[in-house]
């Protein structure tokens, strides 16, 4: 396995998700601060909106508008180039938690997940991905998943949904109506590994985030479909959550790192930064 050492682009935040590369700047959510924000090459940054339900899944309408997941009013916001919001797609009554990642298509089609369970107040259960086309129209797509997390597409037509507490990857065909057909394994991984937000290399590699825990396991991996383990790029003392290829060819490796624990989660209690790594890859070309 090829190990690779990471770098910190920008401290001082609080809960970092969703990483996305864009119009060359890095934008990402913070959980707790409630805001969205993009950062600049220098890691310095700006708030772009503020969420008060919370943002976390971020993507791009044709038009150049932001796609933002609310997650406890269950919602996708867009907010339009002059920062005006208005509701997108309301899923709440598809969601059996609250909002979580979301992936946006260059076509303008969402696919959106939830917890599925009130984190920390009952019993994990499984959901379904919901849907959204590009007028806002939402629906249930897909079989059971047990806390969706991050998603890519491979090769146009094959959506790549990490299952965080399924310790997997799992694929499905994407039909031509939006709806997701032929749930398998891409990769089952070793119950150690918690996937959370992942990004698609051009070599057709997965790197995930291994999420949920502080010690020596916590790094970003590199995942081939099958299950083999090829990269890492180590992160003790923080949780390795979501990445996402970005710079001016694609080739550096940003990350959101958060020291917190699942106690101190569930209050809102967290630190976060964004850190960088050269791993000898491209990102794939968004789909």
């Amino acid at each position: 396995m090829y190990e690779h050492e990471l770098t910190i682009f920008s401290t001082g935040h609080q809960f970092l998700e969703a990483p996305r590369w864009r119009d060359e700047s890095l934008w990402a959510s913070d959980f707790f601060a409630k805001t969205v924000k993009r950062f600049a090459a220098d890691g310095s940054y700006q708030t772009v909106v503020e969420v008060e339900g919370a943002p976390s899944g971020l993507g791009f309408l044709p038009d150049g508008s932001a796609l933002v997941v609310s997650q406890a009013d269950k919602c996708v916001l867009k907010v339009a180039l002059d920062g005006t919001q208005s509701m997108h797609a309301d899923f709440s009554q598809f969601a059996g938690g609250i909002g979580n990642d979301m992936l946006v298509t260059k076509a303008g089609d969402a696919y959106v997940g939830n917890f599925g369970f009130a984190l920390g107040e009952e019993d994990p259960k499984t959901t379904r991905l919901v849907h959204v086309d590009p007028s806002g129209k939402a629906q249930q797509v897909g079989g059971e998943l047990l806390f969706p997390n991050g998603m890519a597409i491979q090769n146009g037509s094959v959506l790549l949904v990490a299952e965080t507490w399924n310790h997997r990857i799992t694929a499905f065909d994407i039909a031509t109506d939006g709806a997701l057909t032929n749930q398998r394994a891409w990769a089952q991984l070793d119950d150690a590994y918690h996937p959370d937000g992942i990004a698609l290399d051009a070599d057709g590699g997965v790197w995930f985030g291994n999420a949920l825990t502080l010690e020596e396991d916590s790094g970003f991996y590199r995942v081939v479909e099958g299950g083999e383990i090829t990269d890492k790029v180590s992160n003790p003392g923080a949780w390795s959550v979501a990445c996402a290829f970005g710079g001016d060819n694609l080739d550096t490796l940003y990350m959101t790192c958060n020291t917190t624990t699942l106690e101190e989660f569930h209050v809102g209690k967290s630190s976060a930064a964004i850190a960088t790594a050269k791993v000898g890859r491209k990102g794939a070309p968004a789909a």
